[in-house]
């Protein structure tokens, strides 16, 4: 996993980066571009429209081409939609740059969940999702100093900041898509890099793994299968409370910190909350692969509560420190929770009804971030509060809790025989 996760974990650095970049160059772009808060909430959520609707088709794709095509397509496309974003100059453009992006990124994600599942036995896949996951604050980490000292571009070749943040990043993206191409390997018995005893080992492991699985094997029962659908209302709240804080953390951040505009100070501020989660992603999800699986809904429970803690404490605290450390604590418990979200369907699902049942539960979940920044602009336009968006965001969280503590021991619908061993015994 040394020579996959690294890679695809800077895959998705930059994915998540061109997909809430928009969050740092809100004011500017809205002032030059003619865009109200109610057309950017709108343009933000309309991403998630288009990529919920090629989510399935775009993982059953890539279960037939191959992940090393599919994904360099995937960036590629994804990389030019983005750096057009810089010539974006109305609502309308803004609306439809935005659905394209979401087309063109769809199906990233869930096929690299999907992707993992080929490589990576059950008794280690929530740490190494983690280390996938460490994409998300580390987008931030190190994008947010970086779209800010883009954002301080302003007027160089009569270009705005914007636009060269838009053009520079989605330009990184195709360079990562073409070397992917080159990259990766389909499958384990494709990599030249592991030795013959290694391939036949790893998959002998992998397929006794899949033949244990008690979930759908076909299509479309996978899409109609209730244990399904549950999973998706789970990711769906978990991803309601992560992007309504992603999109405006540079704003929360800014106010806090008393500064009038997002620039290199509010991105670096904005690095702390991610550099934290960090630390705590790894640390969760190490401890969790320890556990047998329907423990881990405990920790799953305590991640997804404790983000929705540090949400509303974020809300609550004018003090600017209290803030920062309530946004701390939300993404650390936001980002730790997802690595473990993901081992149950992959622990339930397999053949062609993981790569459809998991892309819809990426992309019905992900509706959450379609819904979220409209929720949030209309809960604070009705109440005439600034904050009470952000008690919604965290009251999604501590559903998503709740519904985690559902999954009972006899009911849990990733039990299987290797589920309830001790994932250590493997190792021996």
């Amino acid at each position: 996993m040394v020579r996959l996760i690294p890679f695809l974990f800077l895959m998705y650095v930059i994915a998540f980066l061109d997909r809430v970049n928009v969050g740092f160059a809100k004011e500017e772009f809205q002032a030059h571009a003619g865009i109200s808060d109610a057309a950017y909430a709108m343009g933000a959520g309309l991403f998630f429209i288009g990529y919920a609707l090629f989510e399935v088709p775009s993982n059953l794709i890539l279960t037939r081409v191959g992940a090393r095509w599919w994904m360099c397509r995937i960036m590629v496309t994804w990389g030019l939609i983005s750096a057009a974003m810089s010539l974006v100059n109305s609502e309308f453009l803004f609306y439809l740059m935005r659905f394209l992006l979401g087309v063109a990124e769809a199906g990233f994600f869930p096929g690299v969940i999907l992707y993992i599942t080929y490589w990576v036995p059950h008794a280690f896949r929530a740490r190494c999702n983690a280390m996938f996951y460490f994409g998300i604050p580390l987008a931030s980490v190190l994008g947010a100093p970086l779209s800010g000292a883009l954002l301080e571009m302003d007027g160089v070749a009569g270009i705005l900041g914007w636009q060269w943040m838009f053009a520079i990043e989605g330009l990184i993206a195709c360079v990562v898509g073409v070397w992917a191409f080159f990259y990766l390997d389909d499958s384990p018995a494709q990599a030249k890099w592991l030795t013959d005893d290694q391939r036949t080992t790893l998959q002998a492991a992998l397929d006794a793994e899949d033949g244990a699985k008690q979930g759908p094997h076909r299509l479309l029962s996978s899409l109609v299968d209730p244990r399904v659908l549950y999973f998706c209302l789970i990711y769906f709240l978990i991803q309601c409370s992560v992007y309504g804080m992603t999109f405006y953390l540079p704003t929360q951040v800014s106010e806090a910190v008393g500064s009038e505009e997002v620039g290199l100070l509010v991105g670096l501020v904005t690095a702390i909350p991610w550099t934290i989660a960090l630390v705590v992603n790894i640390v969760v999800n190490t401890a969790a692969d320890r556990l047998a699986q329907p423990k881990k809904r405990f920790v799953a429970a305590a991640c997804v509560a404790a983000g929705s803690v540090g949400i509303a404490a974020s809300a609550a605290f004018s003090n600017p420190y209290l803030a920062i450390a309530g946004l701390s604590v939300a993404a650390a418990g936001y980002i730790s929770v997802q690595p473990v979200f993901w081992t149950f369907p992959a622990a339930y699902l397999t053949g062609t009804a993981a790569a459809a049942g998991i892309g819809l539960i990426n992309s019905l979940g992900n509706l959450g971030g379609f819904v979220a920044p409209v929720a949030k602009t209309w809960v604070e336009s009705t109440l005439h509060s600034d904050t009470a968006g952000l008690y919604l965001l965290a009251l999604c969280g501590f559903g998503a809790a709740a519904l985690f503590l559902t999954l009972s021991r006899a009911e849990d619908p990733s039990r299987t025989p290797q589920a309830d061993a001790d994932p250590e015994a493997s190792h021996h």
